[in-house]
């Protein structure tokens, strides 16, 4: 189509009540909660996996012996509706989401299994029945609808992204998530003695010595990128040696040597032809060897 080159008449609704054509073989009663399928067509809410919830039938329609499309039914998808729940709730539970049982009951979201988000408890009516403000339900963009939706099919895992610049290797939000929380550094407790050191995520350690020296070890990296913040938080005495599994710098360093309170070192993951290796950033105070 062309631009305007001239006035049209515009066309609208106000969006309170809209026509939605049903599935074929079911009935909708007048005052249903529906829901689209899959296929876009309108039919009797349910806690069923994949529906979407559209609002709430003014009328009976009936389309048993009908295909999909032959009839159609109204939806009014503003305002807040008398329901029923399932489970006795309180004043406590205005604010709550609600989510559908059946066509007529809603829930919580600890009670129903596929969630399919519907409203939100606008005003205490009694043990069972609530005023449910069904707009904001109404209101959900199809992915904003399926992260409210907690089950496992509509989850955070199940939207995939686009990998712009090739920053993650991943193709969904959790998977990309856990790719990036393995390379932000957070603080993990020191082994002990003789015990390795973590090389599969980024970590910062606080070592702590005894009256005389210890040891840890540190294995090649899992993955490049990670980052080791090392540090001797308690000088009992004795020094700590950390030996690695390689060559730290290209002196050929593969031992290192924290001796006092606040010596540190940083050591960051690098690929190097086919191999994976630590290679030192930042030293504080340590001391770096060759141990044959």
């Amino acid at each position: 189509m062309t631009a305007l080159a001239a006035d049209k008449r515009l066309e609208y609704t106000e969006g309170v009540e809209l026509a939605f054509p049903i599935d074929d073989g079911d009935v909708i009663y007048g005052g249903a909660f529906a829901c689209v399928n899959a296929a876009g067509y309108a039919v009797p809410g349910s806690d069923t996996a994949g529906l979407i919830f559209q609002g709430v039938s003014i009328h009976h329609v009936d389309n048993s012996l009908g295909q999909d499309g032959d009839k159609q039914v109204v939806l009014r998808r503003r305002g807040l509706i008398k329901t029923t729940l399932a489970s006795t709730i309180s004043q406590a539970n205005v604010g709550d989401s609600v989510f559908l049982v059946d066509d007529q009951t809603v829930d919580l979201v600890a009670n129903v299994t596929n969630a399919i988000f519907c409203g939100v408890i606008a005003g205490f009516i009694g043990a069972n029945q609530a005023w449910i403000d069904i707009e904001p339900a109404i209101r959900q963009a199809d992915v904003a609808t399926h992260i409210a939706d907690t089950s496992a099919a509509h989850a955070a895992s199940a939207i995939s992204i686009a990998d712009a610049g090739a920053f993650t290797a991943e193709t969904t939000v959790e998977g990309a998530l856990q790719e990036l929380y393995g390379k932000t550094p957070l603080p993990v407790a020191d082994p002990g003695n003789g015990q390795a050191l973590p090389a599969s995520r980024s970590v910062a350690v606080s070592l702590t010595t005894g009256a005389t020296g210890q040891t840890r070890t540190l294995a090649a990296p899992a993955a490049a990128g990670l980052m080791l913040i090392l540090c001797l938080g308690v000088d009992g005495g004795g020094d700590c040696v950390v030996t690695v599994a390689s060559a730290i710098n290209q002196t050929g360093n593969n031992t290192i040597t924290l001796g006092d309170a606040g010596d540190t070192v940083v050591l960051t993951s690098v690929v190097i032809g086919a191999a994976k290796a630590w290679r030192v950033v930042v030293n504080d105070g340590c001391s770096l060897t060759t141990v044959g």
